[in-house]
């Protein structure tokens, strides 16, 4: 029976019925990740990045108050022309934005929950919200990582983003029962950086090992999984670079009472700045790459692929 609030694009449905390989990617990347034009420009590259690997992309987000499980292009360049005006949308925020029938760019929460609830089990991303540094004070935690504990969707990412307390954020993770698979690593990556000097709960070296893993996860019980794909080494960058202007960004938020859902945009966008653009090619491409490892997990679960 359809969900009362649910728009599943036709195409998206079509493969769905037919038990095709179907990849949910997030819309805040749209909205709030990137300037415009390079937002719709790589929006639409990540779902063609998809296809090109034998997926059907389905990028969710919040329209005029229904979630929708696949865009149109004319609908990713609306959402990135309106950008920030445009609400970032976790959990909290979905009955609100049904019912004042308003928009919101799905975060990897909101994205999390709008996929379980098409039936997508696979998920792409940049990098995973987590705890932030301070927390211990703020209590600033995202909601990314309860949503992993209880919706069982695999969320394809280059770790977490090096602005957080990646200790902590693993910490939580553990603490809730949340596998990190570590494809083709033993390390847990930090976004713009291949290694964060943390350990993954397991190595997986093919999209079937981790295939196998997501299929006795959820035989066993409810929840998702972290699969931690390190950004490309062409991409890498220096650790002590993106530390560096990852601890200006941090102070210069702490100047200007930056809190709540403006941090990251915030912090990602300074750090761009503070890199002289790199962050951003660097960004795009571990998009790109989490999106093809996606389809080809997609792939692998899927019975008739």
């Amino acid at each position: 029976m359809p969900h009362p609030y649910l728009d599943i694009q036709p195409e998206v449905a079509q493969a769905l019925a037919r038990n095709q390989p179907v990849v949910a990617l997030e819309s805040t990347i749209i909205a709030h990740g990137m300037p415009y034009p390079q937002n719709v420009q790589t929006a639409l590259r990540v779902e063609a990045e998809v296809r090109a690997h034998g997926a059907v992309p389905a990028t969710i987000a919040v329209l005029n108050g229904r979630l929708k499980a696949g865009l149109t292009a004319a609908e990713i360049a609306e959402l990135g022309q309106a950008g920030p005006k445009v609400v970032k949308a976790s959990r909290r925020d979905l009955p609100m934005l049904v019912a004042t029938r308003a928009t919101g760019a799905t975060t990897v929460a909101g994205t999390m929950i709008v996929a379980a609830l098409a039936g997508i089990r696979v998920f792409a991303t940049g990098g995973l919200g987590g705890v932030h540094r301070g927390a211990e004070q703020t209590m600033d935690i995202s909601a990314d990582l309860p949503e992993l504990a209880q919706t069982p969707v695999a969320v394809v990412c280059a770790g977490a983003k090096s602005i957080l307390d990646l200790a902590l954020t693993l910490e939580y993770l553990e603490t809730h029962g949340v596998p990190v698979l570590g494809f083709q690593t033993d390390v847990f990556p930090a976004f713009f950086t291949r290694d964060s000097g943390l350990p993954v709960d397991c190595r997986c070296d093919t999209p079937a090992q981790l295939a196998a893993i997501l299929r006795a996860r959820w035989g066993l019980g409810h929840g998702g999984v972290v699969v931690a794909n390190p950004i490309p080494h062409a991409l890498a960058m220096p650790r002590a670079v993106i530390d560096a202007a990852t601890d200006q960004a941090l102070a210069e938020a702490r100047a200007r009472g930056i809190v709540g859902k403006a941090v990251t945009p915030f912090l990602l966008a300074r750090v761009n700045a503070l890199t002289g653009g790199d962050s951003l090619a660097a960004n795009i491409g571990l998009v790109l790459n989490n999106a093809a490892l996606a389809a080809a997990i997609a792939t692998a679960l899927s019975p008739v692929a």
